[in-house]
């Protein structure tokens, strides 16, 4: 017997992940911004949000694409890291 991996559950639990580690990347920059922050530039801070959002998208659409399980936990891999 052997054990089947539905890949698009597997995507979503991926996605999840993705999610969680961009709302980490995401907290210093919105405690500048919801808090405002003196001494702390909104634009500059808004500028590296949109750095993550770049980066996160790149990585949602390799989850969307991948083709096998070895490829999500390649990318499970480097949200780990």
């Amino acid at each position: 017997m052997s054990i089947v991996i539905n890949l698009n559950k597997a995507k979503n639990i991926v996605h999840d992940l993705r999610r969680l580690a961009r709302a980490e990347e995401f907290k210093p920059y919105d405690d500048v911004i919801m808090k405002q922050i003196p001494g702390n530039d909104f634009n500059v801070a808004e500028q590296e949000r949109q750095k993550i959002r770049d980066k996160y998208s790149e990585i949602q659409n390799n989850i969307d694409s991948a083709e096998t399980i070895e490829e999500l936990k390649e990318i499970k891999n480097l949200l780990d890291s």
